[in-house]
């Protein structure tokens, strides 16, 4: 049975014996993505030298995954750069070179990212059909129009009205369907091409949300999230780079790898038990017998600080927050934890050995005309494919090759997850056959998907905001403990970062940067006299 052991002190203490009362604090990080290593730079770039980031993984990154295939670098996980404009992370790949080989076509200025801005949308349904142009700009006109009433509940504090449920999807479907049908020069066919590409739109919109469906999106909270502006960047090289950027100037030996924490203890909530444990310990400082965290890790390792942040995603937190921190947390944090969405946004890559679409063809958008009534995005377990909305031509194909990107969210995207590879390209396979209405589309010679809904370090994409939850529920779950007045004891004890806890950001890399940011300016004006 592996035994219990308390990491004491380093020896090499950067601060004299002379001076422990104002020794460097202890600084735990849980988590290598974007927010810990954001964090982590900016204390370490201040003058804090105690500082440890702990990584559940094999690898740093956290939900930014680049995977090198021959010459060609996929995204699993992050995949555009949104906005331009005062966003941290295009500025970190402009200063480094790394959009020298983005292409103008990779330049998106569009509210739905593409690979490539050049191109047309083929919108096919069901039984082989491609959607006129016409047809597909006048429904696209319409639906633009519906989405930015959406963001007036929030931004000019438009009351909700019952019947939308408070409910993104519930009101776009009920007002775009309304307007469809009431259209007088519309023939009843193109009236029913239009009602079904309603449920294909918000498909599309909920792989963006992250979200099982846009019915579970908050209507009065939807325009709170802040776009950047700007256009979409792709990193050629890899969305990696912007991690290695970050992680650069941060010594290997303060990041552990394979390190999965199972308890923070925080508040003094071990202390004695940690001393029971100190006793058999000769190596444990006198001060560390009293710290206010421990972090107790996986291996039975537990580490002393002063201060942790938790950077771990909020589907993580959904699972584990009863068991992760001890004492648990405050309710008000856990109703947050609770309120706020995340989900699943899983991608397919397809690499076919000739391309079988044409050169003008950006994406392929699937239109299952049966759905022209339809209320629900939910479908039984032996239908999980109808829930992928789409495949995305990778652009330029002198880089990719002829490679496709589709897009599946929800509740199908981790039935998907559970199939083998042979059954997620036979059955890619046959959706590409039957919409284009060509059965000869051979079978791809490669495919590579992503699993961020199974993986336990994450359970799920990224946030959103859930009916019933607010932007105020973001800042409770960014607070730190223990709460201001709550306690005697110090604050700032367990301080929480990543992409959920930023109101405005939220779901976006530039969102987890900015809060591993936030965090490390609390600490450094803390400590300020300290760092002089």
């Amino acid at each position: 049975m592996q035994s219990c052991e308390i990491s004491a002190d380093s020896t090499d203490d950067p601060l004299s014996s002379g001076l422990r009362r104002k020794r460097q604090p202890r600084i735990v990080v849980i988590g290598a993505g974007l927010a810990g290593l954001s964090a982590a730079k900016a204390l370490l770039e201040s003058g804090f030298t105690d500082v440890t980031i702990l990584e559940a993984t094999d690898r740093i990154g956290g939900r930014v995954q680049s995977v090198k295939l021959g010459h060609a670098t996929f995204e699993l996980g992050a995949t555009w750069i949104h906005g331009s404009h005062g966003n941290p992370v295009y500025h970190l790949a402009e200063d480094n070179g790394l959009l020298e080989e983005t292409t103008d076509g990779e330049r998106s200025v569009g509210r739905i990212s593409l690979y490539s801005k050049n191109g047309v949308a083929y919108h096919l349904t069901n039984n082989g059909q491609r959607i006129p142009k016409d047809v597909v700009e006048e429904f696209s006109d319409l639906y633009n129009e519906v989405y930015n009433l959406t963001q007036e509940f929030f931004q000019r504090g438009k009351p909700v009205n019952a019947e939308s449920q408070n409910s993104v999807g519930v009101f776009t479907r009920d007002v775009v369907r309304k307007r469809v049908k009431a259209d007088p020069d519309d023939t009843e066919a193109v009236k029913r091409l239009k009602l079904a590409m309603i449920q294909q739109y918000l498909k599309v919109e909920s792989c963006e949300s992250s979200s099982h469906s846009m019915d579970e999106v908050s209507l009065s909270e939807f325009g709170e999230w802040t776009e950047i502006p700007g256009a979409h960047h792709i990193i050629p090289c890899g969305f990696i780079k912007i991690v290695e950027i970050l992680a650069r100037s941060i010594p290997e030996s303060v990041i552990q790898l394979r390190k999965p924490v199972k308890c923070i203890h925080w508040n003094q909530s071990v202390s004695k038990e940690i001393e029971r444990v100190a006793d058999h310990n000769s190596d444990l400082p006198e001060e560390d017998k009293g710290s206010n965290v421990f972090v107790e890790c996986e291996d039975c390792e537990f580490i002393p600080a002063d201060h942790v942040i938790v950077t771990v995603s909020l589907g993580v937190l959904k699972k584990r927050h009863e068991s992760l921190f001890h004492p648990r947390l405050p309710e008000e944090k856990v109703m947050a934890i609770e309120k706020l969405g995340i989900n699943t946004t899983d991608k397919i890559f397809l690499e076919f050995e000739e391309p079988f679409w044409s050169s003008e063809c950006n994406s392929i958008q699937f239109v299952w005309e049966d759905e022209a009534e339809s209320e629900s995005l939910t479908y039984p377990e032996e239908l999980w494919y109808k829930k992928i909305c789409s495949f995305d031509v990778l652009y330029p194909p002198e880089r990719y090759g002829h490679v496709l990107s589709g897009w599946i969210c929800g509740e199908e995207a981790l039935i998907m997850e559970k199939c083998d590879d042979e059954t997620v390209a036979e059955t890619c396979t046959e959706m590409l056959r039957k919409f284009t209405g060509n059965p000869n589309i051979p079978k791809p010679r490669r495919i590579l998907r992503s699993s961020w809904g199974s993986n336990p370090n994450f359970r799920g994409s990224y946030s959103y905001t859930q009916v019933g939850s607010s932007g105020a529920d973001v800042e409770k779950l960014a607070k730190p403990l223990p709460y201001a007045g709550s306690s005697k004891t110090a604050p700032m004890q367990v301080m929480f970062s990543g992409e959920a806890t930023h109101r405005k950001y939220y779901s976006t890399t530039h969102g987890a940067v900015l809060s591993g940011q936030r965090e490390a300016a609390h600490l450094i004006e803390m400590y300020q006299d300290l760092l002089q």
